[in-house]
């Protein structure tokens, strides 16, 4: 038979990692690039390919067209490697296709939903799972049902810091028989003082089952948790979006030591398709190959700031699918719609004092924005984005409450999302006889949920004021609201939609109504501006092509100088932006 060249199994590349080697006639080297990007050309006549059940595959059927000398070690481990990675197509295939259950496990004293079990199920099998279900549809669930295997413990869960008290309420009603564990320092000793001296004693975690941690803790466990955990669950895990964060590689040193791990976030990617590779790089490495040669597969561009923009995120997200690590279902494809929530924007009438105040420094920022430097752009930017809000939010402020006062004539409770502490500050004293409560990014885990216990449970507690950004993940208003009012935007369409999402879930017995209440002046249209484009884009990695779900903010500071423009119009050109160095 004739053959094209030879193909061996071994360790190379500088990291010593199992490779396929291929030495080839030019004209297949060709073919052989073509079909595999992630191909290393470490000399001339040789080709590195890392090696992975998928490639082994792959490769077994590229030597039905050109044949390949190799040696009975080589055939062995080809041989292998297709046969496990068609095995494991199998059972993702029938796992997905309800075919297949870990079911000899104990159930869950909460039982599960189908849908939710084939969630556990699918990241057992495939030991890096991203579930990106729809807002509302049990995500928690899905990952306490992950852990009813005794091999899956101790397990580790990372949650932003608001909700530690949830989850560990959610283990004690799902799975009472583990027993969890929130750890509260942020390195695994205590210093106390014995005697005359300080001495550091070790973190008593109880022996328990499941610790429950928060992101910014990971960096200074790394190194005790590493190999102790088997089962790692990243609540809202676009947290890990960007690489190279302490928190980004305490997850991944302690994720790589696991056998299983789970990604939660029905809104992942918030910018660049590129922050799915850091994310995967953590679920499941070598997924999507190194950095380098994701870009080569992958990439269209590389922005300024290090972020990869990938060409076709539709073709991404389905090949993650394909390969059993990405699932997203909707409430229709598991037939639990709820009535579509209706989205109404009502333009309020807005005082100017603050903007007016403000307008003079913002003018000079925004000419910054415009025509300065990259590191004068940057903080000219953030600091116009954040002066302009705020002033808008204080100047509507008392509109605000008044509108939202008019609502709680007829809705016995009202969820309001701001931004900006002095906006609170006047929504407060406005509303202060309806017994407010905050969710902000200043209380501290307990006093939020001491806010929210509150609000649920207390029938003279009407308002529940919350960050816009600091609700992401959060469960129990639904039990006591169906109306939410914008009091202040965002620049992201996806908090939004993740802020609706705390009414629009299980549980809720209304049709859920969301206000946005924008003002014509100060930084409102413009937002609006910006929201109404990104509503008219698909986000095909998570819904899938022709697929709509509202995750990107806006690239870079673009929108930030669609703002310089606006408020250099409105100073009435006035003064021109300087020329650019």
């Amino acid at each position: 038979m004739k053959t094209f060249g030879t193909l061996e199994w071994g360790y190379a590349g500088y990291e010593r990692k199992p490779m396929w080697q291929l030495t080839v006639r030019p004209h297949v080297a060709i073919k052989l690039k073509r079909l595999f990007p992630r191909i290393r050309q470490e000399a001339a006549a040789h080709l590195l390919i890392a090696d992975s059940p998928d490639v082994a595959a792959d490769l077994t059927w590229f030597l039905q067209r050109y044949p390949l000398e190799m040696s009975v070690k080589t055939r062995r481990r080809l041989t292998e490697q297709t046969v496990a990675h068609q095995q494991y197509l199998d059972q993702v295939e029938m796992i997905l296709e309800g075919k297949f259950s870990l079911d000899e496990f104990p159930e869950p004293a909460r039982p599960g939903r189908e849908y939710q079990q084939t969630a556990a199920d699918l990241a057992y099998t495939t030991g890096g799972l991203l579930l990106g279900d729809e807002v509302g549809l049990g995500k928690t669930q899905s990952a306490m049902m992950l852990l009813r295997d005794p091999t899956t413990l101790p397990a580790l869960i990372v949650v932003p810091t608001q909700l530690t008290r949830q989850w560990l309420r959610e283990l004690g009603v799902v799975m009472p028989h583990l027993t969890g564990h929130i750890v509260t320092r942020g390195k695994p000793f205590v210093r106390r003082k014995r005697g005359e001296s300080m001495v550091e004693e070790p973190y008593d975690t109880k022996g328990a089952d499941v610790l429950i941690m928060t992101y910014h803790k990971l960096s200074g466990w790394r190194d005790v948790l590493a190999g102790q955990i088997k089962t790692v669950v990243f609540d809202e895990v676009q947290e890990l979006r960007h690489a190279g964060t302490d928190k980004w590689y305490g997850a991944k040193a302690i994720a790589d030591a696991a056998d299983r791990r789970l990604g939660l976030s029905a809104t992942p990617i918030y910018n660049y398709g590129g922050e799915a590779y850091n994310i995967y790089d953590v679920l499941k490495p070598d997924t999507l190959g190194t950095r380098t040669e994701f870009f080569r597969e992958w990439g269209s561009e590389v922005r300024p700031t290090g972020d990869v923009v990938v060409g076709d995120t539709g073709a991404l997200g389905e090949f993650l699918r394909e390969q059993g690590l990405l699932l997203r279902r909707t409430r229709s494809d598991v037939g639990r719609e709820l009535p579509v929530p209706t989205e109404t924007v009502l333009t309020i009438d807005s005082e100017t004092a603050a903007i007016d105040a403000a307008m003079v420094d913002v003018v000079t920022l925004a000419e910054h924005v415009l025509a300065g430097g990259r590191t004068e752009r940057f903080t000219a930017a953030g600091q116009m984005d954040m002066r302009l809000r705020q002033a808008t939010g204080i100047d509507k402020a008392p509109h605000v409450a008044a509108f939202v006062r008019l609502l709680l004539e007829s809705e016995a409770k009202v969820v309001l999302f701001g931004w900006h502490r002095a906006v609170y500050e006047i929504w407060l004293d406005a509303l202060a006889d309806m017994n407010p409560v905050m969710y902000t990014g200043s209380e501290s885990a307990a006093a939020k949920d001491a806010s929210v216990q509150r609000f649920v449970n207390d029938p003279t507690c009407r308002v529940f004021i919350g960050s816009l950004r600091s609700g992401a993940g959060l469960d129990a208003l639904q039990a006591a609201s169906k109306v939410c009012v914008f009091g202040e935007l965002d620049w992201s369409p996806a908090m939004h939609h993740q802020a609706i999402g705390r009414l629009a879930r299980d549980g809720q017995e209304g049709e859920v109504v969301a206000y946005y209440l924008v003002s014509e002046e100060g930084s409102d249209p413009v937002i609006s501006g910006v929201l109404e484009s990104k509503r008219q884009q698909a986000e095909p990695f998570m819904a899938g092509k022709g697929g709509v779900l509202f995750t990107a903010q806006p690239g870079g500071t673009e929108h930030i100088k669609e703002l310089a423009r606006a408020v250099l119009a409105a100073a009435g050109g006035k003064r021109k932006p300087r020329a650019v160095a």
